[in-house]
């Protein structure tokens, strides 16, 4: 954010069309999918422009180390990670600070959301891996993890769907690309509630006015629905799945035990009488004696 553009770089046109041909109020393509991990309890994949995100989440199990339990509710504890291969430029394995901001703010947000006391002395983690990184990973990793919780059970109040504004070219635009998010002027992440609006991560990195401020939060806030319809309809697809494929083996098992079954010998007709032959009496021979 904030870097040098490079000389003839033109982040948004005279028609107010951005570097992608997007209008500054459009979302990058979204794909989302749950379900797609068989070893953990829920996961998401995620792809949003450029970005690939992984979301695997583990409980409500016991928590270890034993110092950390909470004996009034559970630990929601978030890891966000970048793999070495998610940017151009090998990045270093571990964890670094950026990892670690966002790991933590990301914790806070989904603990505000999930009815961690019905857990008490549980954990519940969250892993999120960016496996290819273009721009806004934390807030394209927040979501992925939400959808995992709700693929896992885990009781919440709400969805939470996140996506950042900024400035460009001294325009305010919803959902920056990775030009836009290294030359821009302002980068501004938000999460909501689905349904409340309820605000539960902000930062921002650069400068807004009042006004700016208050058009980045109606470009967010109607974007945030978008998405939650989307994951909405990836987990309805998850579970739509499950349940024809439940009737699918159901059929089957009914059409394997239908063919074991011997087949049922058809009636023998009943036995007719037999009828008796009546052997003809030989005729009496007439003799001459007996004629005389």
């Amino acid at each position: 954010m904030g870097g040098k553009k490079p000389e003839g770089m033109v982040l948004i046109n005279d028609q107010g069309l951005r570097l992608d041909g997007r209008r500054p109020d459009q979302l990058r393509n979204l794909k989302i999918e749950a379900g797609v991990l068989k070893q953990a309890d829920g996961s998401c994949y995620l792809e949003w422009g450029g970005n690939k995100v992984m979301a695997a989440v583990y409980g409500p199990r016991e928590c270890h180390p034993r110092h950390d339990q909470d004996p009034t509710k559970a630990r929601v504890r978030v890891r966000y990670n970048m793999a070495a291969f998610s940017v151009s430029d090998r990045k270093r394995p571990g964890p670094d600070r950026r990892s670690q901001e966002i790991s933590k703010i990301s914790s806070e947000a989904l603990d505000h959301i999930v009815l961690a006391s019905l857990y008490p002395r549980n954990a519940i983690d969250v892993f999120i891996e960016i496996l290819e990184a273009e721009a806004g990973t934390r807030c394209a990793g927040l979501t992925a993890a939400c959808v995992a919780l709700a693929d896992a059970g885990i009781p919440m109040k709400g969805m939470v769907a996140s996506v950042a504004a900024g400035k460009i070219d001294g325009v305010v635009c919803l959902d920056l690309s990775r030009e836009e998010d290294n030359f821009g002027e302002t980068d501004f992440p938000v999460a909501y509630v689905a349904g409340t609006n309820e605000i539960v991560l902000l930062q921002q990195d650069g400068h807004f006015s009042p006004e700016e401020i208050d058009r980045a939060l109606e470009l967010t806030a109607k974007a945030a629905q978008e998405i939650y319809a989307l994951q909405k309809a990836a987990l309805l697809r998850k579970y739509e799945s499950m349940a024809q494929s439940g009737a699918d083996e159901e059929r089957a098992e009914d059409a394997e035990s239908a063919s074991a079954q011997p087949e049922a010998e058809p009636d023998a007709a009943p036995d007719e009488e037999p009828h008796a032959d009546v052997a003809a009496e030989p005729e009496a021979e007439t003799t001459h004696e007996e004629v005389r």
